[in-house]
């Protein structure tokens, strides 16, 4: 039987982090990964980081246009009951669990 586990992340870069966590060391199929705005308004998280805080890898200049709407989520189905407590680990180490 499947579990549905989640995640919020307050940044993008967090998120994105943890799909490659999990495509990486858990050998979990990137189509099973689900990624979206936990509400309503699109959104790249609660705080700036990653490429949304710079402007251009050759430029200095940081941005504060990145939309910061609410937190990120990201949603993995997983069939095994062993793995499932490795892959929430996994999530909550950039984020926290929903």
């Amino acid at each position: 039987m499947a579990t549905t586990l989640r995640g919020l992340f307050d940044t993008r870069r967090d998120a994105e982090m943890t799909v490659e966590r999990l495509v990486q060391e858990h050998g979990i199929d990137r189509a099973d990964i689900l990624i979206a705005a936990a509400g309503p308004s699109n959104t790249a998280g609660e705080r700036v980081a990653g490429a949304d805080a710079k402007a251009g890898e050759l430029s200095s200049a940081t941005r504060s246009d990145a939309k910061l709407d609410g937190p990120i989520e990201v949603a993995v189905d997983i069939e095994d009951a062993n793995k499932a407590a490795s892959v929430r680990e996994s999530i909550t180490e950039f984020g926290k669990a929903a």
